[in-house]
């Protein structure tokens, strides 16, 4: 890739007063800490030159990263050109070895991992003889099972002897599914994974001075061996893990399940092969190469704000929420913990404003109690909100978001309530789910001035933020919205106004599709089980529970509105909302409420679908959808697309989000004559 950084093992020498000529390589792509060190095929080459090149009267090396930096693991962007499980191979065989001879070096080794540690990262720490860890190091994992792979340059084989099976399992596999959840420094002390924990400041004096000791003999460091005879029973709790999260969808945490079992009997090369064959399968396999276009989408163009104009932004000083309900109040903790501006919160009734008042206050007291805030500093925030009855407190807001019933009308009157208080730059953002936003604006003054702004549930979770361009919107409004946007951490998709914008169309697209099979011959349990075995993070009518059946239905008919010929409104579902059921299932089980049971209607002519067919049915109705939106201008590319349903609705970085799944197995080609990406593009992209 044109703007690729070669992570170079630069070695340096300190003669140590009283344990002599001791080596400090640093692993330093020239960058600083916004462009991470990463091992490709140049580093590995600059690894192994730096070891032909090492001074032979050396009495020990420590092996550090730049400032705040580690290393986070291979450059996952060398993965498209990888055209064989050989050359894959050859991938994991070449970093064993140029890893393993710092682990075959006669005198002490000691990493002293200073900052941000992943994959490679934390594999080529493991070689060392001990480790150092800063208290301010993160992240720090091994993330490889969400993408697709495994930590195949020994992570599988040299942490369960480290730390046990138990911990080796909850690092390598139940963290990864766990929505890729990173520890820290002291975390990984706490796991057995460093020796000593350090505070930044003198992080590396102290490092080198514990290798000094360790040389001298004062240091005499005895570690425990971890107890691997219970592995087989704990092994197979994590494969019963692995199903209950992805089910069949993902192979790679089964493939590290294997991995870690074999690491109790295999010797080190043995294991090491064991990875270097793992890794040449994995690397061929569809799901890896979703997953690093997933990896691409959001790590790299979603910091783009693609779509946003380049205009300059208005500062947003102060800001309203109408409404203080949950979602509502959501909103004022996060623009408070994230601006640190004045939040006014405006509802109807005082009660609701004192329930709002007690959630944000407890939600800040958290924070404290969990020692990431002072309460100098929660004392502080608390102040900046106002909680009111009266419009008129909105008087000087520079940005106002709605959170109010999803109903045209009272959005019209609360938006017409709050245009006569605030300046006419006042960006006034609507967080409707389905709602036209040129309709909303309609009747303002300032029409152009309004955007969407749709969070998606729980807001402080789910990073997508959809910012919806009105007929009228301006480019300050979406500059504005944008900038915003980023202040607040979110990841941003751009749009046009659209019937369901881009992530409720087509997950209500899937939904009514469900619907109807159920309406059939099938069960609910036939149509869940179906799907989850695609590695979905839900289950369909878990999904419907989840959002309300009433706001299924109230989207179902928007969209049924728009595009009648694609969705339908279930009958059920209708019945299910006026029965105020909460989902088709009895709380906290899969066994169907019986009067929803009795009062179903079934078309029994219909012939029940099996499993395949289910899926299929789901997956070709989105592929269809995709193309309609594409082709409607509702979003710029089908990058779009993925990047939506990756952030906002959850789905897993070895599909791809969606597109690339589809294109892999053919299903695109078959609704839509095409595939969404060639493989020649799909290359191209990453490539870029």
């Amino acid at each position: 890739m044109a703007d690729e950084l070669v992570t170079q093992f630069k070695v340096t020498y300190y003669d140590h007063p009283k344990a002599g000529k001791l080596a400090v390589m640093t692993m330093d792509n020239g960058a600083d800490y916004r462009k991470p060190n990463t091992f490709g095929a140049g580093a590995l080459a600059s690894l192994n030159e730096a070891m032909d090149n090492l001074d032979k009267d050396i009495k020990g090396l420590m092996l550090t990263g730049k400032q705040f930096i580690f290393s986070v693991g291979a450059n996952l962007m060398e993965v498209p050109s990888i055209q064989s499980v050989e050359e894959g191979k050859e991938v994991g065989s070449q970093g064993h070895a140029a890893f393993k001879r710092i682990m075959d070096l006669p005198v002490p080794t000691l990493a002293a991992i200073n900052g941000a540690s992943m994959g490679g990262g934390v594999e080529i720490g493991l070689y060392c003889d001990y480790r150092t860890i800063s208290t301010g190091a993160a992240p720090y994992a091994l993330p490889e099972c969400f993408l697709g792979l495994v930590p195949g340059w020994g992570g599988t084989q040299l942490v369960p002897g480290l730390i046990g099976a138990e911990k080796a399992i909850e690092l390598i596999i139940k963290n990864p599914l766990g929505n890729n959840r990173m520890i820290n420094g002291p975390k990984a002390f706490k796991l057995g994974l460093a020796d000593w924990l350090l505070e930044p400041v003198e992080f590396f004096d102290e490092s080198i001075e514990i290798l000094a000791q360790i040389v001298t003999g004062e240091i005499k460091l005895e570690r425990e061996k971890p107890d691997l005879s219970n592995i087989k029973a704990e092994v197979d709790a994590a494969r019963e893990f692995v199903r209950g999260r992805v089910h069949g969808g993902a192979i790679a945490p089964y493939r590290a399940c294997d991995l870690i079992e074999g690491s109790a009997g295999w010797s080190l090369d043995e294991g090491f092969a064991q990875e270097d064959q793992a890794l040449g399968e994995l690397i061929m396999s569809d799901q890896l190469r979703a997953s690093v276009y997933a990896f691409d989408l959001t790590q790299r163009r979603a910091k783009q704000m693609v779509g946003i104009p380049a205009e300059q932004p208005l500062p947003v000083n102060k800001v309203g929420v109408i409404g203080a309900g949950l979602m509502a109040s959501q909103f004022g903790l996060l623009f408070l913990q994230r601006l640190e501006v004045p939040i006014v919160m405006k509802d109807i009734k005082q009660e609701f404003l004192d329930k709002c008042k007690s959630y944000i206050e407890a939600q800040l007291d958290g924070v404290v109690a969990k020692g990431r805030m002072d309460e100098a500093k929660a004392g502080f925030l608390k102040s900046l909100v106002t909680y009111t009855l009266d419009d008129a407190d909105f008087a000087g807001c520079d940005f106002v978001i709605e959170a109010v019933f999803e109903e045209m009308g009272i959005k019209q009157k609360v938006f017409g309530d709050v245009e006569k208080v605030v300046s006419e730059t006042c960006i006034l953002a609507t967080n409707t789910s389905s709602l036209s936003i040129a309709e909303m604006a309609s009747k303002l003054e300032h029409p152009e001035r309004v955007v969407g702004f749709h969070f998606f549930n729980p807001v402080a979770v789910l990073p997508l933020l959809e910012i919806i361009k009105g007929e009228k919107t301006n480019d300050v409004t979406m500059a504005t919205a944008g900038a915003v946007a980023k202040k607040i951490r979110k990841t941003v998709v751009a749009m046009k106004d659209a019937p369901g914008f881009l992530v409720n169309r087509l997950l209500i697209r899937m939904m009514s599709t469900t619907s109807d099979i159920v309406d059939g011959s099938n069960t609910p349990q036939e149509v869940d089980e179906a799907m989850v075995e695609l590695g979905l993070p839900m289950a369909p009518f878990d999904l419907l529970a989840l959002v309300g059946p009433a706001v299924g239905l109230h989207a179902t008919e928007t969209l049924a509105a728009a595009f009648p010929d694609r969705y339908k409104v279930s009958p059920n579902i209708v019945k299910m909302v006026e029965m105020k059921k909460p989902g088709v299932y009895l709380p906290m089980t899969k066994e169907i409420d019986p009067e929803i049971a009795e009062a179903w209607v079934k078309d029994e002519s219909r012939p029940k679908l099996s499993a395949d067919e289910i899926r299929a049915a789901c997956l070709e109705a989105l592929a269809d959808e995709v193309r309609h939106i594409l082709d409607d201008g509702v979003v710029a590319e089908v990058q779009d697309v993925d990047t939506g349903l990756i952030m906002g609705a959850g789905y897993p970085f070895f599909m791809g989000g969606l597109t690339r799944y589809l294109d892999q197995k053919g299903i695109s080609q078959k609704v839509n004559g095409k595939p969404f990406m060639t493989e020649e593009e799909y290359v191209a992209y990453l490539a870029r």
